[in-house]
This record gives C-alpha cells, structure tokens and sequence, in this order.
C-alpha cells in the first residue's frame, strides 16, 4: 500500500480534554503536508479546524457525546447539528452504552438515528458510530454494529480509547463479518505504528483513527 493511499485512509486526531489552539494548528498543518483524510476533534475545535483547512482536501470530523455516550439523544443531535453548521463533514458518535448493556436496543437506535438526522443539513455528512468494543462481549458487539446499520449511520468504529483495550485485528474482523462491505468499518485506539494500522485494514478496516498518525505515515515504506 502507498504512502498517499494510507494517508487518506487515516483519521488524524487530537481529542484530548486538554488540546490546545496550538495543538490543533500543528494537527491541521500536519494533515495537509501528509494528505491525511481528515482530522477528528473536540466540538470546541470544529470551527477553527474548518478554517484552517478550508481550501485543502482534508476533512474535518467532530465527536459527539464523547466520550461516555451518556448524554440525551436530543444533546447529541443537537450537538451534530452545531458541528456541521461550523464545518464538520463528519460525525463520530459514542452509543449510549447503558441503553445496550440493558438491552433497551429501541433507544440504542434512536440515539444513533438522532445524530443521523443532522444528515438533513448536508446529505454528504458521514455518521460513524464508536461501538467500543473494549467494553462489549462479542454478542453485544454484533448487536450495536446491526443497530447502527439500520438507523442509517456510515460506519461503525471500534472504540474510543478511553476505556484502557483498543482496537485489535480480532474485533475489526468481527464488525466487518457484521456490517458487511457497504459499510464503513474505522478501527482507532491504540494505533500507533505502521504495522498497526496495515493490520486493521487486513482485518477489514478502511479507516484508520489514531494520534499518531504523523509517526505511521513517515514510518510507512
């Protein structure tokens, strides 16, 4: 695989609680000199990403109910909705993980369709659905994967990285088997080296989310 086909597979991301503007800068600056696919960043951050990167093809992508998934449906939709006025292309939502472990599958639908809907301001806006895995059985795994498919979303993504276990190749495999190929499949937690990332697209990703992506891209051959 090629340097610049990697790139554009990677999510470059600085979701740190204490992320500065500076941070952000050098993480745009970055995305552009590498090609990198887009950047993932707090909602804090999504207007002036957009700026930064206005111009450039790389995109930008906003968390939403990060990174616990424990808030209203209504906060998060209304939370997507701000992050694509303020330039977000892409959404990546936490399930409300309470509602799955409880088997209220019905509400774990309507909080992903609820960040779907802000699809209505811009039908080109991507929806990942953050699973995380690390804190799943693999039933549970099957069930949010099919439940993020039918409320609409894009991809599913393994984890947040919040929760100790990242993603594994064992995982990515199990949610590619699930969604099947129009899906999107994003791995991210725990990537940090070339041989990493090669792996989880093996396994069945075509999205790579990690920190340090600029270190994999210039450790690619």
């Amino acid at each position: 695989m090629s340097r610049e086909k990697l790139a554009k597979m990677i999510d470059s991301t600085n979701v740190k609680a204490t992320a500065s503007r500076s941070d952000i800068e050098k993480l745009c600056k970055d995305a552009v000199h590498h090609g990198f696919g887009c950047v993932c960043v707090n909602p804090i951050y999504v207007k002036l990403a957009s700026q930064l990167l206005k111009g450039s093809d790389v995109k930008v992508c906003s968390t939403v109910g990060f990174p616990f998934g424990a808030t209203l449906p209504e906060i998060k939709a209304l939370e997507a909705i701000k992050a694509v006025e303020n330039g977000a292309q892409e959404l990546d939502m936490v399930i409300n993980l309470s509602a799955l472990k409880s088997g209220n599958y019905e509400a774990v639908k309507e909080d992903i369709a609820a960040v779907v809907d802000a699809k209505r301001l811009d039908e080109r806006v991507i929806v990942k659905v953050i699973i995380e895995t690390a804190c799943l059985t693999d039933e549970e795994k099957l069930v949010a994967c099919k439940l993020a498919k039918d409320a609409g979303a894009d991809f599913v993504k393994t984890c947040t990285g919040f929760f100790g276990k990242g993603a594994t190749v064992e995982d990515v495999r199990l949610m590619r088997q699930t969604v099947g190929e129009a899906m999107g499949v994003k791995a991210a937690g725990g990537i940090r080296t070339y041989a990493d990332a090669v792996a989880m697209i093996r396994a069945g990703a075509n999205r790579i989310g990690t920190s340090t992506a600029v270190q994999i891209i210039e450790s690619a051959p």
